[in-house]
């Protein structure tokens, strides 16, 4: 995966200003919402004149601004027109939208459907619940694949070759005490995710959060995303989760994946 993406910088029709206009939209976030000129170039690794440039071709265009009194940049709305373009072209969002709510409501809780984005997962669809969730996970949220449910359930239906490259690759941390950062278990939880269907997830990315999630297979028999529901350990245990919900989210998926590969 690296190597493709610096033999696409090699690349002659490769735009670096736009990579570092980008660069400068996502040094924006929860940690840093707000920031001067000097932070953002210490937070992309840009030069303070470049950086100059960039912001005020993006005040101009209206995704930035600049508070008059802090004198400090931040994100504005205008940003979110790009993640929404996303969502309203995605046509896997509106080919699953009737399977995850149909799931929601036979099983009572948060139904989320994610797709892959480098080693991560996004959040592109949810049918809440009124129930209790300990976390809440916006649609554009990003969480890790390899201590996520959803994430074991894409990499569980890769081919074995592959997902134990991306094992090998992707960066690993304890999220909390019961995260697995072992990559021949993590191989291993592959193994029986793969073989069962669906994976599982206890508490690994945070206290109180739990779930299951199964794949969602395209046209060329990959994965393209998967079905996530939301098991919290005040209402569930793994056995319950197991025994009343794997086949219920297996066929949630299984019917979007047969739905979705009529549009390919």
């Amino acid at each position: 995966m690296k190597a493709e993406a610096g033999a696409a910088r090699d690349n002659p029709l490769f735009v670096q200003v736009l990579e570092k206009g980008i660069e400068v939209l996502r040094s924006f976030t929860a940690q840093r919402r707000t920031m001067t000129l000097g932070e953002i170039a210490e937070a992309t690794g840009l030069g303070k004149s470049s950086v100059q440039r960039i912001v005020h071709t993006l005040e101009a265009m209206g995704y930035v601004v600049k508070h008059p009194k802090t004198r400090r940049f931040h994100l504005t709305p205008k940003v979110m027109d790009i993640g929404y373009n996303y969502l309203a072209a995605d046509t896997l969002v509106d080919v699953a939208n009737p399977f995850l709510a149909e799931l929601s409501n036979s099983t009572g809780e948060t139904v989320n459907m994610m797709e892959p984005s480098d080693f991560d997962m996004v959040y592109v669809a949810r049918f809440a619940s009124h129930r209790y969730i300990p976390m809440h996970m916006p649609i554009g949220c990003r969480i890790p694949m390899f201590c996520t449910a959803s994430g074991r359930a894409y990499l569980a239906a890769l081919p074995e070759p592959e997902r134990n490259a991306m094992l090998e690759a992707m960066p690993l941390r304890a999220y909390t005490a019961n995260t697995v950062t072992d990559r021949g278990a993590l191989k291993d939880l592959m193994k029986q995710a793969h073989a069962a269907g669906y994976a599982l997830n206890a508490e690994e990315l945070y206290l109180g959060d739990m779930g299951i999630a199964a794949p969602v297979i395209g046209s060329q028999g990959r994965p393209i995303a998967s079905v996530n529901v939301i098991t919290p350990p005040s209402r569930w245990t793994m056995e319950a989760v197991r025994e009343q919900l794997a086949f219920k989210i297996m066929e949630c998926a299984r019917s979007i994946s047969n739905a979705a590969r009529a549009f390919n």
